[in-house]
């Protein structure tokens, strides 16, 4: 790693060179970014994971420009034109870009109208141009006429393209331009002639401009996704007039007729290459950052959901609702094994109502139910007002569960291995229950890309998206931690340290030797070697295992200190646990030691206080208005309870009992101005709003949250 990396990165994020080096070798030595975030914040300044992740996406950025700067400088010198001074600017360039503008004229071309006029012996006519002082310039090109160049005129202008490509190469006009697109570009759309009524959904853009600087990603990608789907035309750039009189201030010099031919060249050479070359890389700039800002928006939603209130584990009786096809009931036990599972039919059209209530009421009672939870699609509604007549010998809460994405876990390779011999409703209902029991153990067998709380997630780079998802994914796991006795290979396989294969050994040596009775013990899975045990183990929880501390997140590697602590105090590492008073006498001060310091000791002590707590809220039950099943039932003014399923930048949906979502807009989340939605609305946040308008043709719902964000 280069001490030039290290500056340019620690200025980039105000960091100390030291938090970067450090960083940069624990990432390079193996180390995850959970485990550097939570175990080693001594040598990192206690940098988050955020931080931790910025450091390692430049540093690679640095690493990849590098390669390309040498690849320049070998193709430049193989030419015999590197001088010093163009080895200097090169090795000083500090962006893609400005690497790219000093190769471009010694990029390899294909044959260009530049390269023709050069062939045939024109370019020291465009020098002559270039200068600008001929009187007589038609007597002067006329002294190229030759077999190749039949007249004056054709020489000129064979000069003329070589000069647009010379302005084309110069790095000031570049420049020039470039910041021309940064402050005055403006996106347009317009609808393609005969794609009116195909591309009705995207009638917002049929006539569209907006400066590129202020369009919200949202709208970019809308635009863009039109276009690539062939309904309309776009285009990017800044006033052409501007444009021109930039260039010809950089090249143009008075009025005579040789300077009109430059001033000629100029016009053409920004039309047809500087504004269609600054266009595409302003297009790409455009939609990377609106590809970073919807990945961000899609991440920040799936963290969120992912670290949704779990109920824990309780028997739960859980329902895929429907009609025709009847509704899907499953029971699961603590640990979301299936126990039973059967079809009622309490709608229409068979309205089996009693004969289901009795089933129902026979199940819970059977099987020792404690929680009911209702998928919250079809039927949704229906299902839960039928639930809640019944009478049952306990107290049940009833939960409407988020069922997006139940139905591609449902067809996967994963649950047809968890139930070879039940077909796809019987998979989904326990889907909603388990999703109930705990989100995060549910959802991480399902692709982040299907649970639908992204924004434009299919028209963003795939595989920014993959890497920035599985980022949240594996963040979550371990802030919350894996019980390693009862935990799926897929939430194993987030773990830091393991991966698929460690995730499999775990579950095979589980199988064969019975439950981990430490986390000592894990060191005799197979492939579990000293890297992956330090990495892994203070995420991974036994419960009621030889060693309290086995089900905390202390780390092994700082066990001894808090034997440390407990024999200071005359009591064990248990009386520690579970005596406030004896931790209060602790002075973590006297454990600092190495590379042990107040920031592990804080951790450690927390740790002690509240050994393996979940770091996710409590569940809390969620009740729709009674009167309101369809959007047919929604009347502009009514407030209503509702709970937020989806944030993008443009604002939320919220769920309001009708099986169609409405959307709080930005402006009307708050009586204040909102950036950001996320600095008023939460996924999963229950909300009352307040119906603005209703369109039942186009399935449309505008609410807003003026005014009621305290009313509960």
């Amino acid at each position: 790693m280069e001490t030039r990396h290290i500056e340019i990165i620690s200025k980039s994020f105000s960091l100390a060179p030291w938090q970067v080096e450090n960083s940069l070798r624990l990432l390079q030595d193996g180390a995850t970014i959970p485990f550097i975030s939570r175990y080693r914040k001594e040598a990192t300044g206690s940098l988050d994971e955020t931080q931790v992740s910025d450091i390692r996406d430049q540093y690679v950025k640095l690493v990849e420009m590098d390669k390309r700067r040498g690849t320049i400088l070998k193709t430049i010198e193989e030419q015999g034109k590197l001088t010093d001074e163009l080895k200097q600017k090169i090795m000083e360039a500090n962006s893609m870009t400005e690497l790219e503008d000093l190769y471009l004229p010694y990029r390899p071309k294909k044959k260009t109208r530049a390269s023709v006029a050069c062939e045939k012996g024109l370019e020291p006519l465009a020098e002559i141009l270039m200068k600008q002082k001929e009187m007589d310039i038609m007597a002067r090109a006329g002294e190229f006429i030759n077999d190749q160049v039949k007249s004056a005129e054709d020489a000129l202008q064979g000069a003329r393209d070589i000069i647009a490509e010379w302005v084309n190469e110069n790095k000031k006009a570049r420049d020039g331009v470039r910041n021309l697109f940064n402050s005055e570009a403006v996106i347009c759309s317009r609808i393609i002639k005969g794609k009116e009524q195909e591309g009705i959904k995207y009638k917002d853009y049929f006539d569209f401009s907006e400066p590129l600087a202020r369009c919200p990603s949202h709208r970019l990608l809308a635009v863009y996704r039109g276009e690539e789907e062939g309904f309309l035309k776009v285009t990017v750039e800044p006033d052409e007039e501007h444009a021109i009189e930039i260039l010809d201030r950089l090249f143009v010099k008075g009025d005579l007729d040789v300077s009109r031919q430059v001033r000629t060249a100029v016009k053409d050479s920004y039309k047809r290459l500087l504004a269609p070359s600054i266009e595409t890389e302003f297009r790409q700039l455009a939609k990377e950052k609106a590809d970073e800002e919807a990945i961000r928006v899609f991440a920040g939603n799936l963290r969120q959901l992912l670290m949704a209130p779990p109920l824990g584990q309780k028997r739960v009786l859980a329902i895929d609702p429907g009609y025709r096809t009847g509704c899907k009931v499953v029971c699961i036990d603590e640990q979301g094994n299936l126990l039973h599972n059967e079809t009622i039919y309490p709608h229409p059209p068979q309205n089996e109502t009693g004969k289901s209530a009795k089933k129902v009421d026979t199940l819970v009672s059977q099987y020792k139910i404690e929680a009911i939870a209702i998928g919250n699609g079809t039927a949704s509604r229906e299902t839960e007002k039928f639930i809640k007549f019944l009478r049952f010998d306990r107290d049940l809460q009833v939960f409407i569960v988020n069922e997006a994405g139940a139905s591609v876990y449902s067809a996967s390779k994963v649950a047809r291995e968890e139930f070879p011999q039940y077909d796809v409703t019987v998979r989904g209902a326990v889907s909603i229950g388990r999703r109930l029991m705990d989100p995060l153990a549910e959802l991480v067998k399902i692709d982040p890309k299907s649970i639908g709380v992204g924004q434009y997630q299919h028209d963003v780079d795939q595989h920014k998206l993959k890497e920035g998802l599985d980022q949240v994914v594996e963040s979550c796991v371990n802030a919350v931690g894996v019980e390693v006795n009862t935990a799926s290979r897929h939430l194993l396989t987030y773990v830091s340290g393991l991966g698929p294969q460690l995730a499999q050994n775990i579950i095979d040596y589980r199988k064969e030797n019975g439950p981990f009775s430490s986390r000592e013990e894990l060191k005799k899975v197979p492939r579990m070697g000293a890297k992956a045990f330090e990495q892994s183990a203070g995420f991974l929880r036994i419960r009621d295992g030889m060693n309290p501390l086995d089900n905390s997140a202390v780390h092994p590697e700082s066990y001894y200190i808090v034997e440390k602590m407990a024999k200071n105090q005359n009591a064990s590492v248990n009386d520690l646990l579970s005596r406030e008073e004896l931790r209060r006498g602790i002075n973590i001060r006297q454990y600092v030691e190495g590379n042990i310091g107040i920031p592990t000791l804080q951790d450690i002590m927390e740790e002690l206080a509240k050994p393996g707590r979940d770091p996710r809220s409590g569940i809390k039950v969620f009740e729709f208005a009674e009167d309101i099943h369809s959007i047919e039932d929604v009347r502009p003014g009514m407030v209503l309870p509702g709970i937020v399923t989806n944030i993008t930048n443009f604002g939320a949906f919220v769920d309001i009992g009708v099986k169609q979502d409405g959307l709080v807009h930005i402006s009307q989340l708050a009586d204040r101005f909102v950036k950001n939605p996320l600095e008023v609305v939460k996924l999963h946040q229950h909300v009352k709003v307040k119906v603005l308008e209703v369109d039942t043709e186009r399935r449309r719902i505008q609410l807003s949250m003026k005014g009621l964000q305290d009313k509960k």
